[in-house]
């Protein structure tokens, strides 16, 4: 099973521009229950550096680009998130890690549920051991 999941997300639009939707439960493999996104990250300034035990989360650059790194512990992958059509799905138990964003970056997030700290493993040593349990 590969680590980089892309969802195949439809871009719509005529000459006048593109329209690209992500719907519950269709485009997303999951019921949206929070949005978030990152904007104006300084350049050379990495972001995330952890994982979650049970949220999903779907990652989209709507502007600019950044390289988000995932690791499930027992393998490491890189992508590029570089155009607003091109998502990643970020399972639970999985690190990440988002690095060199462009100037204009703006990193859309949904998740699965709402914000919970409980949720987070910020460590990476816990998170590898955690991974090794399960």
């Amino acid at each position: 099973m590969s680590l980089i999941k892309l969802l195949d997300i439809a871009t719509l639009g005529d000459e006048r521009g593109h329209l690209i939707a992500l719907e519950n439960n269709r485009d997303v493999p999951f019921s949206i229950k929070r949005v978030y996104y990152l904007t104006e990250t300084q350049k050379g300034v990495p972001r995330g550096f952890h994982a979650h035990k049970e949220l999903v989360q779907v990652a989209v650059c709507v502007s600019g680009r950044c390289l988000m790194k995932l690791d499930d512990g027992f393998s490491e992958a890189e992508v590029w998130l570089d155009a607003p059509n091109k998502a990643v799905v970020i399972d639970k138990m999985v690190w990440h890690e988002m690095h060199e964003f462009s100037a204009n970056c703006v990193l859309l997030v949904l998740a699965s549920d709402f914000y919970d700290e409980q949720d987070y493993i910020r460590n990476y040593d816990d998170f590898l051991e955690l991974t090794k349990r399960a």
